[in-house]
């Protein structure tokens, strides 16, 4: 098991939690997590107790994605978090949320997320607010072209 923290552009936790380490490289961890918290209606899904999901951290890129399954194994879609380049330890993961977010439907729509919140964002650099708009524009690349883990195109 390994601890993920989500922390915000001052650096105070916003979140934290568990999750099985399914693999890990120089650059990358992946990890199965269940929601465990109440549900959280979205507007777009919701998410409920006993939805699984296979999340993605990089420490060489700008964001992170969950792939996300209900109770069942459906797929609901993918949650792509603009953030820092994760941090990386024996025991957990830390990464700044730059407040992007993007959705992703089961058939591979993109619902850019938060843009009102990120503009208006105090404290957040010149340069963050560069690499997070590079990250979007990665993200919807790799979404539009199907690139895993968008693999919404395989039956």
């Amino acid at each position: 098991m390994i601890t993920v923290v989500k922390l915000n552009p001052a650096g105070e936790k916003l979140i934290s939690y568990t999750g099985e380490v399914r693999q890990r490289l120089a650059t990358e961890v992946v990890l199965d997590a269940t929601w465990t918290m109440a549900a959280r209606e979205l507007g777009y899904t919701t998410f409920e107790p006993g939805d699984h999901f296979i999340e993605y951290y990089y420490s060489d890129r700008w964001y992170n994605i969950f792939e996300i399954a209900d109770s069942t194994g459906e797929r609901k879609g993918w949650y792509c978090n603009i953030a820092e380049p994760a941090r990386f330890s024996e025991n957990q993961i830390e990464q700044v949320d730059l407040l992007l977010d993007v959705w992703v439907t089961p058939a591979g729509e993109p619902l850019v997320l938060d843009e009102d919140e990120f503009a208006a964002a105090q404290g957040l650099s010149d340069y963050q607010r560069q690499q997070a708009r590079q990250a979007l524009q990665e993200i919807l690349l790799f979404i539009a072209r199907g690139v895993d883990p968008f693999n919404y195109r395989t039956p």
